[in-house]
């Protein structure tokens, strides 16, 4: 699962270019009165059927056919829809300042925006949608909310990137006209969050909510406990939380989630159609709860809280009575927590528990998980123990053949696929990366998006694999900013790999769609990594390979480009203490020779 490294620093905070009308880059180091430039002027972002993330089963673009939402548009929804109507006005209300009123829909609706339960191609399932697009209206039909909701993502992009601004903007909001027919690969694409290594406020978690419901996402699997934290209000046993969550990675202060908190993260997931998989991590990664109960040790002593990111050292006594009634306790509130069908153990990197001790732990535990209606997850490690076929190992090796994942493929259980090097998005990009750890290896954007989940494993075909997640480990971020730096771009890479069909993969057209995103992430104040892989399609003007070379007694004016030691290097933000090829890739990217 999560092979841990020293963290990097804390790294110093940062203001984003977010369309900006001007920008200046003041760089310390490079000389005096050295600075640069970065003029943004808004441009109307024409928004293509060619540019949706993930790329939909089947586009048919229409030419004179686009539509216009205006100040008369409405929205009309049906029973059933009125939730998902309800959230499409008022995500384009924000931008537009127009009314939207979210109507009943007439039987054979000639304007607006119509979201139907009726009528759907068959073939869009439970979690697609059907979306045709003319001069008069607009109408997304589904046979599920879940599959109108993702109709509305995809309307989202076809709509100019502007309408991701929370405050109103100009316009126009033309859709372009076409017909599209799309439902999943997998049924379950999932995004992971460690909020145990570092702790995540429930704003921050929602906020990553909302960015990842843009391309599909439909499960976010929350680690809640590990060595360094425990950040779920457990009521049999409160110090869990209030001395186990107390810190986190580094010895700052930590904290946890109250369980009216945690139901708000749900019910706030759940309006996304996403449903969370909480994680109790066992029995390895259980400092944080040894250190708060003496008696779940063998010894019976608590062990000092720790801080740092070591692994395998921690495990709950597998002999102990008390053990089972601790774990039965916890699964027990969080399943009733959780609406959700999957509850996750961990089950990873227990070197502590000798192999017969871990076997006989999860002969025991997986019934608990099953007895409060749950289905059980874990990492592939649980494998180990011939769990039942409806549990779900989590493949996160790096080898792509596993004999004990395969035999349990055989037997009926359905794998999720999170290879560490290729869908962890806590590893670094390249060796300049500010953030993250290496030990999986570097993990750029194309190595994200070129992996076939359904035929990664030796022995394991597409039907014996439930879907794909994208880990995000946390010893090294602390805050949003970071969490978005490492998920994008690479998130939409592992969402668009577990939705559209493995046909449509390729690397080339993907790349042009993903660099359409950059505006939209940009007016989202998405902090994003701006990969040279990727040809972005920005909202400013650059400069080129033809403006002066970098010297400190010249001040930029000629846009966010400057070319310096034979490179060309863009401007991501304003900062101070970095020049372009002090292995700072966090503020200047560095986009080859000129």
């Amino acid at each position: 699962m999560n092979v841990a490294r020293l963290p990097r620093a804390r790294s110093r905070s940062k203001q984003f270019l977010v369309v900006l009308s001007s920008l200046t880059l003041f760089v310390a180091g490079a000389g005096p009165g050295v600075r640069a430039g970065v003029h943004a002027a808004p441009a109307v972002q024409v928004a293509s059927m060619q540019d949706v993330v993930p790329v939909p089963v089947k586009v048919e673009p229409a030419t004179g056919a686009d539509y216009a939402v205006t100040s008369d548009t409405a929205i009309y929804v049906q029973s059933g829809s009125s939730g998902v109507g309800d959230y499409l006005a008022a995500l384009l209300r924000r931008s537009t300042g127009y009314p939207l009123p979210v109507k009943d829909a007439p039987a054979a609706p000639a304007d607006g925006i119509s979201l139907l339960l009726t009528g759907a191609d068959p073939t869009v399932g439970d979690q697609g949608y059907q979306l045709d697009v003319t001069a008069s209206a607009v109408v997304i039909r589904a046979k599920q909310p879940a599959g109108l909701f993702a109709g509305v993502q995809t309307l989202r992009q076809l709509l100019p990137a502007a309408i991701e601004s929370t405050s109103t903007q100009p316009g126009p909001w033309v859709v372009p006209g076409g017909h599209i027919v799309d439902y999943p690969r997998f049924a379950y694409r999932g995004a992971h969050l460690d909020v145990a290594r570092h702790f995540f406020t429930v704003d921050e978690v929602k906020r990553y909510v909302d960015e990842i419901s843009l391309y599909k996402v439909n499960y976010l699997h929350l680690h809640l406990t590990d060595d360094q934290g425990w950040r779920i209000q457990i009521n049999s046993w409160p110090r869990l939380a209030t001395y186990g969550g107390e810190l986190e990675v580094g010895g700052t202060p930590g904290g946890y989630y109250t369980q009216d908190q945690y139901r708000d993260i749900v019910a706030y997931a759940e309006s996304r159609h996403i449903t969370v998989v909480p994680e109790i991590d066992l029995p390895g990664h259980t400092n944080a709860a040894l250190a708060s109960y003496a008696e779940l040790n063998c010894n019976n002593t608590a062990p000092p809280r720790r801080t740092d990111v070591e692994v395998g050292y921690s495990s709950l006594c597998i002999s102990k009575d008390v053990t089972y009634k601790f774990v039965g306790d916890v699964i027990r509130e969080v399943a009733a927590l959780t609406p959700g069908p999957y509850l996750h153990i961990g089950g990873d990197e227990a070197s502590s528990t000798p192999q017969q001790d871990y076997i006989t732990f999860l002969n025991r535990v997986l019934p608990l998980v099953q007895q409060q209606g749950k289905t059980a997850m874990g990492w592939h490690d649980i494998v180990d123990a011939t769990p039942p076929t409806s549990a779900v190992p989590q493949y996160w090796g790096t080898a792509t053949s596993h004999a004990g994942v395969q035999a349990a493929a055989r037997r009926g259980n359905k794998i999720l696929m999170s290879p560490a090097n290729k869908s962890y998005l806590d590893m670094k990009y390249n060796s300049s990366t500010r953030l993250g750890q290496n030990w999986a290896g570097f993990i750029e954007v194309q190595t994200a998006y070129e992996w076939n989940p359904g035929a990664h494993l030796t022995g394991v075909n597409e039907s014996q694999v439930s879907g794909v997640e994208a880990p995000l480990w946390s010893e090294t971020l602390l805050n949003i900013d970071d969490i978005e730096f490492m998920a994008f771009p690479r998130l939409p890479a592992i969402a668009e790999l577990g939705w559209s069909p493995q046909s449509t993969h390729n690397w080339s057209a993907f790349r042009q769609r993903l660099a359409a995103q950059g505006p939209r992430w940009q007016i989202m104040g998405v902090d994003f990594y701006r990969s040279s892989q990727v040809p972005w399609k920005t909202d400013n003007t650059p400069g080129s390979c033809a403006d002066s070379a970098w010297e400190s007694s010249v001040a930029y004016t000629g846009g966010q480009k400057v070319s310096y030691n034979d490179h060309t290097w863009t401007a991501r933000w304003w900062t101070q203490g970095d020049v372009p090829g002090d292995n700072s890739q966090d503020v200047w990217t560095d986009d080859g020779p000129c």
